[in-house]
């Protein structure tokens, strides 16, 4: 092989390995990044915008009360979550699109009672589905707010995503510190069954992660899943 084209496949191969090893500090150095922005959050305090609360992890305090509760279109919040959710609500108004709050903060003894009409109705089973059991309620959080259409449409069903309040919430409440907590094919993980209705705030940065890596909470702060109490 001429002595030329050799220093030219040398030159090649140098030029591949330079590459190769760029894109392997650049991955570590994203791997890294996502592993600190894991470490700085808190998963198990209530107070935390953070906290993961599901069937195998209830709150720290079965009866949490949250310090400060704030009206966000009928239903108490979070003050964090209540400014988000006005945010939200206006802008999708301003779209054309009517969001109203459902459902939001539950005591200890609400969400008790839910489920205890769900299972009186439907069977445990069914119930453990589709409500939480007291304590394990994200509700109680005053993090979690269930949305509708002004109009009623689909309310609290599976067809809301199809909805216009359905279809906004899920393309742009990422943007305002809200996710959908119990996404379409995460049963096994969640516990629960799709409920693109139910938001759950975490912060617009933490919703962005979530939104644009389609993952879980569980999923994120790398918990197991959690199908059953």
């Amino acid at each position: 092989m001429p002595r030329q084209l050799v220093k030219t496949h040398i030159a090649l191969i140098g030029c591949v390995c330079l590459c190769l090893l760029g894109y392997l500090s650049w991955f570590e150095s994203q791997a890294q990044q996502a592993s600190a922005q894991t470490a700085r959050l808190d998963f198990d305090s209530p107070d935390s915008l953070a906290v993961v609360v599901n069937k195998t992890r209830p709150l720290a305090d079965p009866a949490y009360i949250p310090a400060e509760l704030h009206d966000a279109g009928g239903v108490l919040l979070r003050p964090e979550a209540a400014g988000a959710f006005g945010q939200l609500s206006a802008e999708a108004a301003a779209a054309g699109v009517g969001i109203t709050a459902v459902s939001g903060y539950r005591t200890a003894a609400d969400q008790a009672h839910i489920h205890e009409s769900y299972s009186a109705s439907y069977g445990a089973p069914t119930a453990d589905g589709i409500s939480a059991r007291s304590g394990h309620s994200e509700h109680q959080t005053g993090l979690a707010v269930d949305i509708g259409n002004a109009d009623g449409s689909c309310a609290l069903e599976p067809c809301f995503e199809t909805t216009p309040a359905g279809a906004w919430a899920a393309a742009n409440a990422h943007r305002y510190g809200f996710v959908i907590r119990y996404p379409a094919g995460a049963t096994t993980i969640t516990g629960f069954a799709y409920e693109p209705w139910h938001l759950r705030f975490v912060g617009t940065e933490l919703a962005a992660e979530l939104h644009e890596t389609g993952q879980t909470l569980e999923e994120f702060a790398g918990f197991p899943p959690a199908p059953s109490y």
